[in-house]
């Protein structure tokens, strides 16, 4: 295997580039499989690392090493001693050159905490043309909070960005540097965080930034903190002339317009409106069909607005999430949209807060499971009002005996502990099966340990009899991209 040819391993390794441990094995082959996965390692170095803590501390150091002899000169007239001006023996690779994803949250870390606060511009200056120079060249730029670095200004910007296919960024970024990346074309992914209204002169460069690109394929618009329909219309209008290359979309406003109508090579549509936001066109839906969606996220979107749209698809769905559905009658009507025009689900989540006609509800599990033959994951998130129960135990009594053979990963999670005797009875019921993953989730498992060393002796014991394969139990509820991707 060692003697592929080179441009057939290039391919083959290429298949590996989000299984590091696979990676760092190619490592030790030989020099010509140490490389190719070298340079694919360290194409995005920061995706390894979410926290700052010791490891990171050692790519730092790594980087370090590549800082030019004049930098380390004028660190060291500064006054600024220590491992940064350290002399030590060069890398075997040139590391900075395979970086193509440059993560400024990251590069601001790198300053040492013991530098004093009259030194860290000069430290900052050097980090920064370790990185922005004429020999480096980047697909990916993401800017954090508060960073007002006119890195625009450094010699060698105009060439390290010019081939940028992807920029990620908070709206308190200098409007300096949207200005100036107002003249890049190439930007294929877009992420926009925290947008404010007092940022309205930034908002028009944003606008233009969209407007700017010849093939935008993904945009995301998080955190849209004030919406005002003038800017939302821009926007909206901005959007529209991307309809035809755009396959995944997400917003955190109100729609204003149909803007939605023209884009029929959606893929994915993400939709997390505010809690202060009410959407008051119930059929806004209604004529809008996106035929190539495939993926469906919403949070606080009435589910009777949902309903029709998902009536006008195609059957293409395979996952949807739905958060925050403030139960009503219109639930049922949208559970049965969902297995009468979903055929092809594969995961789906749903988080609902029920106040009554929780029997009805529960009733309509049934048919949604007999008749979504290829499901493979199931979130349900339950929260009940006071004087309110969720009968968790006919819930799973119909999980058990209506689902799928796809389907065997689960998360609950509730505000309200479920009871041991109801999973006993699920997991009783769950035989012949495929083994279970199952995550399940409360607040109170973070205090009431008793309750959680509990749940925890129950699904050792099936997991001893093959009922259980993996479990997690504890406090996640939050929303990420890919929550179904657990293991």
């Amino acid at each position: 295997m060692s003697s592929f040819n080179r441009d057939v391993l290039v391919l083959i390794l290429e298949e590996l580039k989000n299984d590091k441990n696979s990676l760092f094995s190619c490592l030790l082959v030989n020099r010509t499989w140490c490389l190719i996965a070298v340079r694919i390692l360290w194409r995005n170095p920061w995706q390894y690392f979410t926290i700052i803590n010791s490891k990171i501390i050692m790519l730092f150091n790594v980087l370090f090493l590549h800082l030019s002899k004049e930098s380390k000169d004028i660190l060291k007239s500064q006054g600024i001693d220590n491992h940064i001006t350290e002399s030590h023996e060069c890398p075997l690779f040139d590391y900075i050159n395979f970086i193509k994803y440059l993560d400024f949250f990251f590069i601001r870390c790198m300053i040492p905490r013991k530098t004093k606060k009259t030194k860290i511009s000069i430290v900052k200056s050097e980090i920064f043309k370790l990185f922005i120079n004429n020999n480096t060249k980047f697909i990916h730029l993401s800017i954090p909070q508060n960073f007002y670095n006119q890195i625009h200004l450094i010699p060698g910007a105009e060439h390290c960005f010019s081939e940028l296919e992807s920029f990620h960024c908070n709206m308190d970024i200098s409007q300096n540097i949207l200005e100036w990346l107002v003249r890049c074309k190439s930007i294929k992914k877009l992420i926009i965080e925290n947008m404010f209204f007092n940022y309205s002169v930034k908002c028009l460069e944003i606008i233009k930034l969209i407007e700017a690109q010849e093939n935008l394929n993904d945009v995301k618009f998080i955190n849209l903190s004030e919406s005002y329909e003038s800017f939302d219309k821009s926007l909206e209008k901005s959007l529209i002339k991307h309809a035809a290359t755009i396959q995944y979309l997400r917003f955190d406003w109100t729609p204003i317009t149909k803007f939605l109508l023209h884009f029929v090579n959606l893929s994915c549509l993400e939709i997390f409106l505010p809690g202060y936001s009410v959407w008051k066109d119930l059929n806004y839906f209604e004529n809008i069909s996106l035929p190539n969606l495939k993926i469906l996220r919403t949070s606080r979107v009435r589910p009777i607005i949902l309903t029709n749209l998902i009536e006008n698809i195609k059957g293409n769905l395979t996952e949807i999430s739905v958060l925050y559905d403030y139960h009503g009658d219109d639930s049922k009507m949208f559970i049965q949209a969902i297995y009468r025009k979903c055929p092809n689900l594969r995961y789906l989540r749903l988080s609902l807060l029920l106040f009554r006609n929780i029997e009805l509800l529960i009733s309509e599990y049934e048919s949604l499971l007999s008749n979504s033959q290829y499901l493979n994951g199931l979130i349900i998130d339950i929260y009940t009002g006071y004087n309110t129960e969720f009968k968790w135990n006919e819930f799973f009594m119909i999980l058990a005996k209506s689902s799928p053979i796809s389907l065997f990963k689960f998360k609950f999670s509730s505000n309200k502990l479920i009871q041991l005797k109801d999973i006993k009875l699920f997991f009783d019921n769950w035989e012949n099966r495929n083994s279970i993953i199952l995550e399940i989730s409360n607040k109170d498992y973070n205090v009431n340990i008793k309750a959680k060393q509990q749940l925890e002796d129950l699904i050792k014991k099936y997991k001893v009899k093959g009922i259980v394969d993996r479990y997690s139990i504890g406090f996640n509820t939050v929303y990420h991209e890919n929550e179904f991707e657990w293991n």
